[in-house]
């Protein structure tokens, strides 16, 4: 079973050669890209049954021997990211597949495209199964060099510019944390995980701290956690439709799960707790200030995903097992559903031809299904029970009374006063975009007035049929959020067993009996 390992990185790379070569043929670019992701999705429940059942299963790739070994890992959690993960990249790729069809393109060259989005998904699950620090580093720079060019697919001047800032920020964070795994292995000889773990107590607590504060904040930009997250904002909304909306969904929880790895595993015995609540508060809160001050849906549902990024932040700094399990459930809720939402708003600016709450109106008349694909993952976003957001926030909090300190009741009341400004954002954009009659009251008008000098409010253009495809992709999303509501009790009792074993830094990879891959 070991020896699968490796094609969770494998395929999707033969995949994106395959692709790559036949450049030409729409359809069977379309059908490989399909078929791989499919394939890495089975082999991820296959794997997850295995480890869950048994022990991680872990290979050194090229048989070389360990600490020089690049050691690939996979545990509960990493077998979890990377089902979920491939479930959100194929939802969008058949989402871009319809978009495609239907305009010729012209958003997502296709024969750009493909390629591109597979080296995406590898570096994903690269990351999710690195088991030393300097793989984990590649598999950031895989997935951001083919971020770079579907961030900037089209060429337009909003992609470009926006694109060069994204580029910018995540070259300052990739240099932060190489230099990190510098001086790691200067100081303990080593980057492989578990070696770090153990080897961490023989270092000077102050050289620890520099090590753990360099690797935090390499993370916290690709996890835009405040006050790291300025660049978000304004990368994400003009990037296409499924391209936003699997970088809202996937890119940001990649750092989050290199921050659960760090705080989790390699400085298990962390004295940032409390910095990291403190942080997650802040994140949080100004957040969720910025969503309420948009008119423009994608940069509404940007500033959310800052927001609730806090919430993860926030459960990794209680820092117990109850808390570790309740994160990872509420990383895969928001994977789910915040990727469901962009995928709405694209649907949203297709028919209506703008993403402005200011001139998006009567879309409840116009087109009912768009009103249920944005209204049910919205009320899940903002934790209405008995939706998943909310089983996952109700958990991070019980965990965070069970600590009982005072920096734990401040954050549990600002992840209550997020949540309902999460739920105040969102229905404002549907009472306006869905419940507004299109010949509205000067009154009403007059009322939101004040968002007319929001950015991009204004921003009109044309109106598109949707294709099939793309309503049954976002539906399937919306059908996905619901699953995690309705086998809640599993997915989370697989959650709690991740808890459990991530507080144990030496069950990360076993040094000794590690399968060898030739």
């Amino acid at each position: 079973m070991s020896n699968l390992v490796p094609l969770f990185v494998m395929l999707p790379l033969l995949g994106a050669a395959f692709t790559l070569l036949a450049g030409r043929h729409r359809r069977l670019q379309v059908g490989v890209s399909v078929a791989t992701l499919t394939a890495t999705f089975v082999l991820a429940v296959v794997m997850l049954v295995a480890v869950d059942q048994g022990t991680p299963l872990a290979v050194s790739v090229g048989g070389w021997p360990l600490p020089f070994g690049i050691v690939l890992y996979v545990d509960r959690l990493a077998a979890l990211l990377v089902a979920v993960s491939s479930i959100v990249l194929l939802a969008v790729l058949l989402f871009s597949v319809g978009q495609g069809a239907a305009d010729g393109d012209d958003e997502t060259p296709v024969s750009i495209f493909h390629p591109s989005y597979l080296i995406l998904a590898a570096g994903i699950f690269d990351t999710f199964i690195a088991g030393d620090l300097f793989n984990l580093y590649v598999g950031f720079e895989i997935l951001l060099v083919a971020s770079y060019v579907l961030i900037t697919l089209g060429s337009t001047e909003s992609r470009i510019r926006t694109g060069t800032v994204y580029i910018v920020v995540s070259l300052v964070s990739s240099i932060i944390f190489l230099s990190a795994i510098a001086v790691i292995y200067g100081a303990l000889g080593t980057v492989n995980m578990a070696q770090i773990a153990e080897r961490m107590v023989e270092i000077p607590p102050d050289v620890q701290m520099v090590l753990h504060v360099m690797l935090l904040v390499g993370f916290a930009i690709k996890a835009a956690v405040f006050p790291l997250s300025f660049w978000l904002p304004d990368s994400y909304p003009t990037a296409p439709a499924p391209v936003t909306a699997v970088f809202a969904g996937l890119l940001t929880k990649v750092g989050v799960y290199a921050i659960i790895r760090t705080e989790t595993q390699l400085f298990h015995d962390s004295n940032l707790n409390l910095v990291l609540a403190i942080v997650a508060v802040a994140t949080m809160i100004v957040g969720i200030l910025g969503a309420i001050a948009q008119a423009e849906l994608k940069r509404i549902l940007s500033f959310t995903l800052v927001s609730h990024v806090g919430y993860m932040i926030f459960g990794i700094s209680i820092a117990t097992e109850d808390a570790v399990g309740a994160t990872v459930y509420y990383m895969v809720h928001h994977i789910v559903v915040q990727t469901t939402l962009f995928l709405a708003v694209g649907l949203i600016e297709r028919y209506a031809g703008s993403t402005s709450i200011l001139r998006v109106k009567g879309l409840v008349a116009a087109s009912p299904l768009i009103a249920a694909v944005y209204f049910v993952p919205a009320l899940n976003l903002g934790g209405l029970p008995p939706f998943s957001g909310f089983i996952g926030k109700y958990a991070l909090f019980k965990a965070a009374a069970g600590v009982g300190t005072p920096i734990m009741w401040v954050a549990i009341g600002a992840g209550i006063l997020t949540s309902l400004l999460t739920l105040y954002a969102l229905m404002r954009a549907w009472n306006l975009s869905f419940w507004r009659e299109k010949e509205d009251s000067s009154e009403t008008e007059a009322r939101i007035s004040y968002l007319e000098k929001a950015p991009d409010a204004d921003a009109q253009g044309e109106r598109r049929a949707i294709p099939r495809i793309m309503g049954a992709a976002t539906i399937g999303m919306v059908a996905a959020t619901l699953a995690l509501t309705v086998f809640a009790g599993p997915i989370y009792e697989v959650c709690e067993r991740i808890g459990e074993s991530l507080l144990q830094p030496i069950s990360l990879v076993q040094l000794e009996g590690v399968e060898q891959d030739t």
